[in-house]
């Protein structure tokens, strides 16, 4: 596939999409959750501050969260006590007082993106299947698919929960090949950050990265994934 930075995004996509489903290689699509289906990070700000107002610690702003989400909510925990100069060994107390305010608050501040659901109806209808993999827990994952509306789009769902380790390592991409039954050069991994785009290249995935989403304050190009898209449905 043709870099990103030589194509503009939705002709490259297309371009680069359409030779893989020509040659009869893609048969699988593996989507990530925050910031590349559903913009979450009002979620995060909630449950963190709820968190941080209960250890009497200062909260923190969506900067910082969009920044620091994608790796896994303990890196979360841990890097928001961090941020505030909290004493590391709060972690445990820190970490079930945000597992239960999650549970709370899970997609009540969180919006679909625009082009979601069109794009994943889309890539159902030519007869891909699809997987939802994302390093929030597993749980967490499933509930907010269902509150949104997009659980049906997918035969697999793991969350960062579900493997030994989190992306960007490539195991859990790798898994969730096996699970769907395809080869890594099979399926595309669609994300918003370079945790999706160094797990895909290391697995042997082709990536599509969208523009819109967290990839800790980077440019999204800058991960060089295969193409970048503004919208799902681009796919």
């Amino acid at each position: 596939m043709t870099s990103a930075h030589n194509l503009r995004p939705n002709k490259g996509v297309i371009q680069s999409l359409q030779a893989l489903r020509g040659n009869g290689m893609l048969r699988a699509v593996i989507v990530d959750l925050d910031g590349t289906m559903v913009d979450t990070v009002g979620d995060f700000e909630l449950a963190l501050n709820r968190t941080l107002g209960e250890l009497s610690l200062p909260p923190v702003d969506k900067i910082f969260i969009g920044r620091t989400v994608g790796k896994g909510s303990e890196h979360l925990i841990r890097s928001t006590l961090a941020q505030v100069a909290a004493d590391a060994n709060l972690y445990e107390a820190a970490w079930s007082a945000y597992q239960r305010h999650y549970a709370d608050i899970n997609g009540s501040c969180a919006q679909v993106y625009p082009g979601v659901l069109e794009g994943l109806q889309r890539l159902r209808d030519r007869g891909l299947a699809l997987a939802c993999l994302t390093n929030k827990p597993g749980a967490f994952a499933r509930e907010l698919l269902g509150r949104k509306g997009l659980a049906n789009y997918f035969s697999l769902v793991f969350g960062g929960d579900a493997f030994e380790r989190k992306k960007p390592d490539p195991l859990p991409l790798i898994k969730t090949c096996e699970a769907l039954g395809t080869s890594p050069g099979q399926t595309l991994m669609v994300g918003d950050s370079s945790n999706d785009a160094q797990a895909a290249r290391a697995a042997g995935c082709p990536v599509v990265l969208v523009s819109y989403g967290y990839n800790h304050g980077e440019p999204v190009a800058s991960a060089q994934p295969d193409a970048v898209v503004d919208r799902l449905d681009e796919l």
